[in-house]
């Protein structure tokens, strides 16, 4: 039975590990970090996670969650008729996170997440529930602008959008969120 301080104690850990794991990726996410970051004695992370994978997972889930709440807040928040231009920007936020608004480097970070979860089998089962939620949520976004989306178009705007952004990426465009843009705008004009 997990107590109070128990929970909170591995609350405090995830916190950490996702914090890593978004300003430093995969590798940035080590029971000694973790600990220091959450300000608690080494071994409080193999008491309350089997292995570090399962710490990766819960700080996943964590960075997941959080962002598609903070998607869902503001597409709740939006007036309704929507600014085409605030819907597009939520687009954006779903597809390429909402610190990619200030830092181009979040982009980086998110698709190295993204990229090294594939390497990962044990995070496969989290990514493909997450993955669902995502998809829903966006439909949900554009359906905001009076845009509606089969599952094949859908996957298409998705892939075509991390197409840009990894080319952008590989030509060191300094605003990767800024080709994003200029496609969707393309993609959803047709």
């Amino acid at each position: 039975m997990a107590t109070e301080k128990g929970e909170r104690r591995r609350a405090a850990l995830v916190v950490a590990a996702a914090e890593l794991l978004s300003s430093g990726g995969f590798d940035a996410v080590r029971h000694r970090a973790v600990a220091e970051k959450a300000g608690l004695p080494l071994a409080s992370t193999t008491y309350y996670f089997a292995s570090l994978d399962d710490l990766v997972v819960a700080a996943m889930e964590r960075n997941g969650r959080d962002e598609l709440a903070q998607v869902r807040a503001a597409l709740d928040a939006l007036p309704t008729p929507a600014d085409p231009a605030a819907v597009l920007e939520l687009v954006l936020d779903q597809l390429l996170g909402r610190d990619s608004r200030d830092d181009p480097e979040a982009v980086v970070l998110r698709y190295e997440r993204f990229v090294g979860a594939g390497r990962r089998p044990y995070l496969r089962p989290l990514m493909r529930e997450m993955r669902g939620e995502f998809d829903a949520l966006l439909v949900d976004v554009l359906a905001r602008a009076g845009v509606r989306l089969d599952r094949t178009a859908l996957l298409r705007l998705v892939a075509v959008v991390d197409g840009t952004v990894v080319n952008s990426l590989i030509e060191a465009d300094p605003d990767p969120r800024a080709a994003a843009r200029a496609v969707l705008v393309d993609l959803l004009a047709t």
